[in-house]
């Protein structure tokens, strides 16, 4: 623990005080609720019965709803499309009561969409709409001249990049981003994909799952083998300039790194419904603990315990933070 909390609900209320700029590719998570009552005569799939459809805010756009609900406030940077899902997209923010100063609509741009269909509590068919090509130059300009001007005109406290290899991220966007944050002293933390993966230098912090580090690293790991994952992990941070890399292992647990501390941390046994959107909550409470100051260990176990809690839930969903307080106590982590 950090010396200046004296304890680790002294340190998520500190999260209340923080700016978090979120840097990434946003996305509308569309579900489509029913029930299953029959099999169809057209082919042997079910038949799901439409009662709800709902629209939320995804991707980088759901670290901002957790970083929100943790009690910080975001400022999401992101690139969308001009289209009628674009001013969903925007709709949603504002609704959310977020800024939308961050984001740029381009025409040349497909606002991600994916659409979920969930028969009796369980998903069915996922249906995606987007574009994997990088932003071009201009929009990579703009998005730059975005950024800068909102780190000029704001104190923020950490810089999470949301990568979900969609296009809004890119090596010299990266580069630049990290050149703007050391000048100003604010620590960078990056949940990564494929593609960006060996871009992210000198940062503070880097949270690949298992299937990304094995991706982004080009080898075949065992997530059991902890003394094979110490050792790789411990040459990606050597190599890139990374303080922390925070692994986590889905069932297993999660294993930091960090020159001052590393651990192995088991997984809390918990009644998994879905994982989706559990990355987007570790790097939250990753990200704010950085921001606090706390340290890689203390960092990687609240975050780690935080992607169990919204395990437990259908559907990509935020963490609050009353909950989160109430879940550690009740673990005896607080």
């Amino acid at each position: 623990m950090a010396k200046k909390f004296q304890s680790t609900e002294e340190l998520i209320n500190a999260f209340t005080k923080l700016k978090v700029l979120i840097i990434g590719d946003v996305m509308i998570d569309a579900y489509l609720w029913g029930k299953v009552h029959r099999i169809s005569p057209e082919a042997p799939v079910p038949i799901v019965a439409i009662s709800k459809k709902e629209n939320r805010l995804g991707g980088a756009a759901n670290v901002a709803i957790n970083i929100q609900a943790l009690g910080a406030t975001p400022i999401l940077c992101s690139v969308i499309g001009t289209d009628s899902d674009g001013k969903t997209f925007t709709d949603l923010m504002q609704k959310q009561s977020m800024t939308t100063d961050g984001i740029l609509q381009s025409s040349s741009r497909t606002t991600t969409v994916k659409t979920r269909v969930i028969g009796n509590n369980h998903q069915m068919l996922r249906v995606d709409e987007e574009t994997e090509e990088e932003i071009n130059q201009q929009d990579r300009k703009l998005l730059l001249e975005r950024i800068t001007s909102l780190l000029n005109s704001n104190k923020i406290d950490v810089i999470i990049f949301e990568d979900y290899d969609k296009g809004v991220i890119g090596k010299f966007l990266i580069a630049e981003v990290v050149k703007l944050a050391k000048d100003r002293s604010i620590p960078v933390a990056v949940d990564p994909k494929k593609k960006n993966f060996n871009n992210y230098k000198h940062i503070a912090l880097l949270k690949p799952n298992m299937k990304e580090l094995r991706e982004g690293m080009k080898i075949d790991l065992d997530k059991g083998n902890i003394n094979e994952i110490s050792r790789v992990i411990k040459e990606l941070a050597e190599e890139n300039d990374i303080e922390t890399v925070l692994v986590t292992l889905s069932e297993k647990g999660a294993y930091v790194y960090n020159k001052k501390e590393s651990q192995y941390l088991p997984a809390h046994i918990r009644n998994i419904a879905d994982v989706s959107g559990a990355g987007d909550t570790v790097i939250s409470v990753a990200a704010l603990c950085l921001a606090c100051g706390a340290s890689p260990v203390t960092a990687a176990t609240l975050s780690n315990f935080a992607g169990g809690i919204v395990c437990e839930k259908v559907g990509v969903v935020s963490i609050e933070k009353s909950q989160f307080i109430k879940e550690l106590k009740a673990a005896k982590l607080l």
